[in-house]
């Protein structure tokens, strides 16, 4: 009896601890966005081109790409493999970059640095299927919030991994991707030993208390959010200060480790009374009864076999006929990937997903373009806003989609149509160039961009069911990323007119100045 209170107590809070990791390594896995803080230093170590260095940036992508591999391998494999495929792949990739700029080898060929940068751009999409897919299926009964907060600290973890690197290292890119290819291999292993798939709440209390921990983690989050944007718009901070900093930075990332504290606590005490209650009960239990009991038990061997023997065979034949009359999967069960892929709802999730997180994505990668033509100097606050707005729209849209579908049966989907559009209002503002539009339409978008992507995988687990959402979620991307490098095939006698257009005005204003 002690051992099965251990166990029970040790399993819950192994779960949350689990969880804790979870968010630690989405606190770290938006590496892939933090290209331009070391470009520069690759542009002029290895001088490249405006066009050489572009193109590197797409063979970064170009690994995200291939997340459909991640996918595929997570209904195969354990969470433990994923996450340590993913942890080596950016040890690799960026540990390679590291010893580049930092000047410890000789700079790689072109062709070598693009395949090491798709090695650091693949292995987030392990890091992430492995988190998501295995946070999802603990918690099927909170979907919403799981994927709000796990969306939302990889929102904030550029400005993690960029504000610790200004506050500790004064912003050298070689520290930074030292910082890239440790970091996250060591989060990772610590996931490794404690992220597990675990069975999910089986009554309404286990459902209610999950939720209060939820709440506990989305304070914390927005507590880390407002942190970093407040040190933002700190103008030279001092040495001290970027200490101080730093260290109540890591203190808030490891605060989310009282929840599995808690719960075990709470699980041992609960446990304790419940194991005195059973030792009380027994005492006043008269001894005989259990001498009854056996002779009940000898009293009908035959028949209780004979009993065996019935329902077996009926269960035999029951699973004949289910075999024999095979149904396609229905909205709401498990499918495979072509069986997803062959249903009108499945183009109409991709569809839907690619006009708003595409023009979303568009929009932010080019913030500082659309900041500078609108005259503004400095377009880092713009950037900024944009990313902490975006974590707003992840940790709420979460929250708030689970609760009105336990409340009134609301569909997710609705979300997406009403983030869609307040995304185009934020699109018009910044169209009409009036002043202060860009401050109103850069929060619209960003709030609305981190909307569609956390309200887009519970959506696509409830439609297509959790065995094969991931790799759903991969072949959308594949497909885009087609369709992307389709287009710019098409376009590239475009940009090249357009590039040697501004290179020529460039020579001739040149030649003007000598």
């Amino acid at each position: 009896m002690g051992y099965l209170q251990t166990s029970s107590t040790s399993f819950k809070a192994t779960k949350w601890l689990g969880f804790v990791t979870a968010v630690w390594v989405q606190a770290i896995s938006g590496n892939n966005y933090t290209f331009s803080n070391y470009s520069d230093a690759l542009k002029t170590l290895m001088n490249l081109t405006q066009l050489e260095l572009n193109n590197l940036s797409v063979a970064k992508d170009v690994g995200k790409a291939f997340g459909l591999l991640a996918g595929l391998a997570s209904d195969r494999l354990p969470t433990p493999v994923i996450l340590l495929i993913g942890s080596i792949e950016g040890l690799i990739g960026y540990g390679t970059q590291w010893l580049v700029v930092s000047r410890r080898i000789q700079p790689l060929s072109y062709w070598q640095m693009c395949i090491f940068l798709c090695l650091g751009g693949n292995s987030t999409t392990w890091m992430n299927t492995a988190v998501l897919v295995t946070c999802i299926r603990n918690f099927r009964r909170n979907r919403g919030p799981v994927s709000g907060i796990l969306k939302g600290y990889v929102g904030l973890s550029t400005a993690i991994f960029t504000d610790l690197c200004a506050a500790l290292f004064a912003d050298d890119p070689a520290k930074f991707l030292l910082m890239l290819a440790v970091i996250p291999f060591a989060v990772c292993l610590a996931a490794i030993v404690f992220l597990r798939e675990t069975p999910p709440a089986a009554t309404i209390e286990e459902e209610k208390e999950e939720s209060k921990y939820f709440n506990l983690f989305n304070v914390v989050a927005v507590i880390v959010a407002v942190y970093l944007l407040a040190y933002s718009f700190i103008p030279n901070p001092s040495h001290v200060l970027s200490s101080v900093f730093s260290l109540i930075l890591l203190v808030l990332l490891a605060s989310p480790l009282a929840v599995p504290a808690h719960a075990f606590i709470n699980s041992w005490n609960l446990n304790r009374f419940k194991n005195q209650e059973d030792v009380e009960r027994q005492i006043q239990e008269p001894l005989l009864r259990e001498d009854k009991t056996q002779e009940k038990i000898q009293e009908k061997p035959a028949e209780e076999a004979a009993k065996a023997v019935v329902e077996r065979t009926r269960a035999v034949e029951e699973e004949k006929a289910v075999e024999v009359v095979k149904r396609r999967p229905v909205i709401g069960e498990d499918h495979t990937i072509f069986e997803a892929m062959s249903t009108v709802d499945f183009w109409i999730l991709f569809l839907s997903f690619l006009c708003g997180v595409g023009t979303g994505l568009a929009v932010m990668n080019n913030m500082g373009q659309i900041g500078l033509a609108l005259g503004y100097a400095d377009v880092s606050l713009f950037v900024s806003m944009t990313s902490i707005w975006g974590f707003f729209g992840r940790i709420i849209s979460g929250t708030v989609s689970e609760y009105y579908i336990k409340k009134a049966g609301t569909p997710r989907p609705l979300w997406n149509a009403a983030s869609q559009i307040l995304m185009a209002v934020g699109y018009i503002l910044m169209a009409v160039a009036l002043p202060g539009s860009l401050y109103i339409g850069s929060i619209v978008v960003g709030v609305c961009y981190g909307v569609r992507l956390a309200v887009s995988v519970p959506t696509a687990s409830e439609l297509f069911g959790l065995k094969l959402v991931f790799i759903i979620m991969a072949v959308a991307c594949v497909i885009g990323f087609g369709l992307d490098v389709l287009l710019g095939i098409r376009t590239k006698k475009i940009y090249t007119k357009i590039y040697m257009s501004r290179r020529s005005k460039k020579l001739d204003s040149a030649s003007n100045l000598q």
